[in-house]
Formats: C-alpha cells, sequence, structure tokens
C-alpha cells in the first residue's frame, strides 16, 4: 500500500501542468542535443542549469532528468544515419545501425532504437521505483577495487566488439588507455604525457576523440566512393520494424534493460560502458556473430536499450545516496544541493514529493520521446536522401562547431582533424576505432579505481582476489581471454592447415 501510494503522489506531482510542460521541454531538448553532434547531455545540461535556479527544484531535476534521457534517445539519430554519435553512448551504435542504413534499412534501425529505448527506460523507472532501496544497499558494496575489476571486464569484452581480429580490437584499446593517461595526475596532481602544451593539461577529451575517429574519418572515406554510393531509397512501409524484427530483438532488449541498469546503478558505471558490454554480449550469445559490424539489428537493440536503462539507473546513487555515479549526476547533485534541499539515504522520506516525482516524470517523458521520435522516422531518413556534396561539408562543419561550442578551444578542433586522419588511414587498415574510444574513456577511471584500491589494500594486489565481487569480475574476464587466445589458435592453425593442403 506504502508503494501504490507513493506512486499515487508521484504522478500528481509529474501530471502537474507546469511540470509536464518542463519535463516536454527537458526530453524535446534532449533529443535536439542527441541528434546534433559534439553536443552532449552534459553540454546541453551546464549550460542550461543556471535557468533551473529560477525555478522549483522538482521541475529543475525533471527538465534535467528528461535532457539527460532524451539525449539517449537522440543520440542514435546520426550514429545510423550519418555513421556520427551524437552522443559518446551512442558510439556503438554506429557499428550495425550505420551498415543498416547503408543496406536501405534506417528505418528499421530508428525505429528499433525508439522502441527499445522506450521499452528499456520504462521497465528502467520500474525496476528503480521497485528495487531502489536494496539496490542502493548493493551499491554500497562496490569499492575500488570492485569498479577497477569492473573496467577491466570492460576492456577486456573491446576483444568482442569489433569485427575483425581481436588482437587489433586490443591493440586499438590499448592505444585509448594511452590516450586517457594524458593530462594531470588525479592523485598527485602533476600534469604528465603533456610534452610542455598547457592544452593537453586537461587531457584528451572523449568528444574531439569521437568526433574525429568516427565523424571526420567518415567524411574522409566518403569522398573517396562519392560518385559511386548510393542514396538510400525506402518506402513508408519500410520505415518500421517487420515482424522478425521485432522478435529478433526482443531477447536483446531485455538483456541490454537489465545489464545497463545493473551497470548504471553502481557508482562510477555509466551509459557508455553499458552500451559496449550489451554489445559484447549480444555477440557472444548470437548464433550468427559474424553479422556484427555488417547490420545486424541486435547491435543496434541491445546498445541502445542499455544506454537507457543505465540513464534510469543512475538515479539510485544520486537520490538515495546522494552520490552521483557520473559528471552529468554531478550536475544534477549540485542542482539539489543549491536549491537547499541535502540528498542522502533520508530523502526518500524528508522530500518523498521530489524522489517519486521525478521517477514518474520518466514514465511520462518516455511515453512523450516515443511519439516525438517514431513519427519523425521518416524525416531522420530523408536526411540520407541529401546529396553527399552537399551533405559533407554539413557534416565537417557540425563536427567542428560541435567541438568548438564545448570550450571554445581551437586546439580540440586541431585534435578533431588528427584524430580524423588516424580514424581514416586506420580504417583503411582494418582497424577498429570504438576500442579507442571505450579506452579514452574508462581509462582514467580505471586508474584512479586502480591506485585507490592499491592504497586501501597498502599495496597488496589481494584486494582484488579476496573481495567476492571483484574476484568474479576477474573471473569472467579470465575466461574470456582465454577463449579469445584459444579460438584465435585454432583458427589460425585452420588455416595453416588449409594452406598446406
Amino acid at each position: 500500500m506504502d508503494l501504490l501510494a507513493n506512486v499515487l503522489q508521484g504522478f500528481s506531482v509529474a501530471l502537474d501542468p507546469a511540470n509536464l510542460l518542463y519535463c516536454f521541454l527537458g526530453v524535446l531538448a534532449g533529443t535536439l542535443v542527441g541528434v546534433l553532434p559534439g553536443l552532449g547531455p552534459l553540454a546541453a545540461i551546464a549550460l542550461l542549469l543556471p535557468i533551473t535556479f529560477y525555478v522549483p527544484v522538482v521541475p529543475a531535476l525533471i527538465m534535467l532528468a528528461g535532457i539527460y534521457y532524451g539525449a539517449m534517445y537522440g543520440g542514435s539519430t546520426t550514429s545510423i544515419l550519418v555513421n556520427i554519435p551524437g552522443e559518446a553512448a551512442s558510439v556503438v551504435t554506429c557499428l550495425d545501425g550505420y551498415q543498416m542504413a547503408l543496406q536501405g534499412r534506417a528505418g528499421p534501425a530508428l525505429g528499433i532504437s525508439a522502441i527499445g529505448s522506450f521499452v528499456a527506460g520504462t521497465l528502467g523507472v520500474v525496476i528503480l521505483m521497485l528495487l531502489a532501496p536494496p539496490l542502493a544497499r548493493f551499491a554500497l558494496k562496490f569499492g575500488p577495487a570492485e569498479f577497477s575489476s569492473l573496467l577491466v571486464l570492460a576492456l577486456v569484452i573491446v576483444a568482442y566488439i569489433g569485427s575483425g581480429e581481436p588482437i587489433k580490437a586490443i591493440m586499438m584499446g590499448a592505444l585509448g588507455l594511452a590516450l586517457g593517461m594524458i593530462g594531470t595526475d588525479q592523485i598527485s596532481g602533476n600534469p604528465r604525457f603533456s610534452f610542455g602544451i598547457w592544452e593537453l593539461v586537461d587531457g584528451v577529451g572523449v568528444v574531439p576523440v569521437g568526433i574525429g575517429v568516427f565523424g571526420i574519418s567518415e567524411v574522409f572515406l566518403n569522398v573517396e566512393v562519392i560518385e559511386r554510393r548510393e542514396l538510400i531509397k525506402t518506402t513508408f512501409k519500410g520505415l518500421f520494424p517487420s515482424i522478425q524484427d521485432y522478435r529478433d530483438s526482443a531477447l536483446p532488449i531485455l538483456r541490454g534493460t537489465l545489464l545497463g541498469f545493473f551497470v548504471g546503478m553502481i557508482p562510477g558505471g555509466n551509459p557508455i560502458i553499458s552500451s559496449f558490454l550489451s554489445y559484447g554480449v549480444e555477440k557472444k550469445v548470437s548464433k550468427h556473430p559474424e553479422k556484427f559490424g555488417h547490420g545486424a539489428i541486435e547491435g543496434v537493440a541491445g546498445p541502445e536499450s542499455a544506454n537507457n536503462s543505465s540513464t534510469s539507473a543512475a538515479f539510485v546513487p544520486l537520490l538515495s545516496l546522494g552520490v552521483p555515479n557520473n559528471a552529468v549526476m554531478a550536475l544534477m547533485l549540485g542542482a539539489i544541493i543549491i536549491h537547499g534541499i541535502v540528498p542522502g539515504p533520508r530523502l526518500i522520506i524528508d522530500q518523498p514529493q521530489l524522489f517519486w516525482g521525478v521517477i514518474c516524470s520518466m514514465y511520462i517523458g518516455n511515453a512523450m520521446l516515443l511519439a516525438l521520435n517514431l513519427p519523425l522516422v521518416g524525416l531522420w531518413v530523408q536526411v540520407l536522401r541529401v546529396p553527399y556534396r552537399l551533405l559533407l561539408p554539413m557534416i565537417l562543419i557540425f563536427c567542428l562547431v560541435g567541438v568548438y561550442s564545448i570550450n571554445a578551444s581551437l586546439f580540440e578542433m586541431l585534435l578533431v582533424i588528427i584524430f580524423g586522419l588516424f580514424g581514416y588511414i586506420m580504417r583503411k587498415l582494418d582497424y577498429e576505432m570504438a576500442p579507442v574510444i571505450m579506452g579514452v574513456i574508462i581509462g582514467p577511471m580505471l586508474e584512479t579505481a586502480f591506485r585507490q584500491s592499491l592504497l586501501l589494500s597498502k599495496g597488496s594486489l589481494w584486494i582484488f582476489i579476496n573481495r567476492p565481487i571483484s574476484a568474479f569480475f576477474l573471473g569472467v574476464a579470465v575466461i574470456l581471454l582465454a577463449r579469445t587466445a584459444i579460438s584465435s589458435a585454432i583458427k589460425r592453425r585452420s588455416k595453416t592447415i588449409d594452406h598446406i593442403d
């Protein structure tokens, strides 16, 4: 009865006309932010945060939350249509979503992305509503050692996210880790690997790397084949997934939802890691893993579900513990504190209208997003009908303006071009670029968690084995590495035998 009463109270708050308006503005802004390359939810929330100081805390958080999960919806659009992730969590969607677009299936890709996001976002809110207290207690068990092991497991799965050779994916992941080490040492505060360039003291940003290796390199690659590239042709009937598409996507959506929520509720987890892990899981359990990277709809449904579910789960440590698990949640925490509310375990008791109002607004926001996205699928597909002699310069301008708008840095624009050239060369040599982004993102997090673990254990590595959750993650990583090595050895032996024959 208490749960039902709380839900009814939450909907009474969320359905207030003013809160509905802020929810709509949030999801609309989030969708637009996700569609525009280079502008992520962090930049949008940072720009709009001062506005929320002049409205009550409940509608302010409803709008900020709408921007966050709305960007997860919109981020898949440019990933599918032009192979440019609208935000970092949509990097994985490029791998199969763009290939589906090239095959004339942009509509089904966008449709299943929107539907999977809606289902995952809604189920994520349901799980959050039902399991927030016990999940918050479980999240408290995750210390630096457990988080380190989780990130190691994520790195190992890099070997599975590419369609090429695992060793090449691992090499690109290692390069990403090296790039992630550039900047200021987070413990000593000393700059490292900056080579006297003061712009590198803050490190290499994810946005310049992502936009460069995906967006700029894609422009360069398309310049070579622009005369032979066919525009996507589709009919209104073809804009929506088929029955078989729904069947193929049902389990990936469910698995992505559960995986995304599990990772997202952990302090330090985020939609980026969730989407990468989901893609690796789907490729591993698939009966036809060779289709991944070549237009497998499961490669769109799983990661898109995971990143949306992860956004819902991110509110567990924020609202239950007062612990932000990523930069976006940190901004929301700042908004809560500025409004004079103390976050923490008593927030649910002391501010039930805030907790349940924000949660119930997510139900409504997900429905709004579905209504906004599905009818506009045809509009997004029409983008692909723009002649490439016009589209490619526009993409280039969007990439450069999007990067410049974040920090107003000409140096980051130079980085985008450098990484664009690098991505172009590596893709010509059949190297995957997604592991590079993965390494850049989780490298600093892994280093910080690893060093914190060693500080707690006084330099002993046994802390990663003595803690059951950490040992479990490391065990899974070892098994995956062993299977990868054995599989590669078998393939090499088969090729040698075939060559001898």
